[in-house]
């Protein structure tokens, strides 16, 4: 059950409720999608093209950017900026599920629409995907630094990181990104929240012998595939502008830029690197959304019954 029901108002959550099963289910989720996102970031931070056919950047392909960095920076490197990433994860899906939770409630008890209508859910999605942004934008920016860095690592661990960030940055370069960021997080969000709700209704229409679980873990899978590749460029623009200031730890991995905002990154990356240019890392990506969502979906359920279970004894 995602979002507030009124067809079981005898089992309805309470924002603290829906706030601990999506730190829980978050902290699961990353702990399993780290490698993917490694690469990810990889991959959207080369300045050359990420491609077999033609060889230009330390990184062709999925498979072989995966032995580059067990190779030279061991299997630890896959959950570089873990730390950070965890911490993300707990805020992120605390603030999101439990806004989504106290909107969808305030829908449905204040307008004439239904909760758990897809409309409804993309709308109240996208605004608590929001929330959750702007709370924890320095999560991610931290996150983002730690797993472009190579060997030997420029920051050693999150205190230090914090602190030469602080002292050569400002306060502000937590915020990097944090426009694109916003444009790009409504609609993948939402349509997330969106295609979770049609995908999983109709798979419990057709099929009723399988648990809710697989119906979750599949809805969520094909949700987050489709949100991701709707909006995947803004996730592409938001990761170079992060990194800004951080040229020193870049300059192994190949071409390095420096962009003046939004705009000019936008500019810079269609004159430099063509339309695909938008989609590099898209592959791994791709595969993270799918995973990540369904696991997302699926654990975040799993949570929220065993909270009701013990509720109700």
């Amino acid at each position: 059950m995602v979002g507030y029901d009124p067809n079981s108002p005898g089992v309805s959550l309470a924002p603290e409720e829906a706030a601990l099963a999506g730190s829980a289910a978050g902290i699961v989720t990353r702990a399993l999608i780290s490698p993917l996102d490694v690469v990810k970031i990889r991959f959207q931070l080369q300045i050359e093209k990420v491609s077999w056919r033609s060889r230009q950047g330390k990184y062709w392909g999925l498979w072989q950017a995966t032995r580059c960095i067990l190779t030279e920076e061991g299997l630890p490197a896959f959950w570089k900026g873990h730390i950070p990433a965890q911490l993300l994860s707990v805020c992120y899906g605390a603030v999101q599920f439990a806004s989504f939770e106290v909107l969808t409630e305030l829908v449905h008890k204040k307008t004439p629409y239904n909760s758990q209508t897809a409309g409804v859910h993309f709308i109240c999605g996208g605004l608590a995907a929001c929330s959750a942004t702007v709370a924890c934008q320095p999560l991610d920016t931290l996150r983002t630094r730690f797993a472009a860095q190579g060997e030997p690592k420029i920051y050693h661990n999150l205190r230090h990181a914090i602190g030469t960030m602080l002292r050569s940055e400002g306060p502000f370069t937590f915020y990097r990104g944090l426009t694109p960021t916003l444009v790009a997080v409504f609609p993948y969000a939402g349509l997330q929240f969106f295609f979770y709700n049609i995908l999983k209704k109709l798979l419990e229409h057709q099929d009723t012998k399988s648990k809710a679980g697989l119906h979750s873990l599949i809805s969520g899978s094909c949700a987050g595939v489709i949100s991701k590749t709707l909006t995947y460029p803004f996730d592409l623009i938001k990761k170079r502008l992060q990194v800004g200031g951080f040229e020193e730890a870049r300059l192994k991995f190949g071409e390095v830029r420096t962009y003046n905002g939004f705009v000019d990154c936008v500019l810079r990356i269609g004159r430099e690197e063509g339309p695909r240019g938008f989609f590099k890392g898209l592959s791994p990506s791709l595969l993270k959304a799918a995973l990540s969502t369904g696991f997302t979906f699926f654990w975040y359920e799993f949570f929220i019954s065993a909270i009701i279970s013990l509720k109700s004894r």
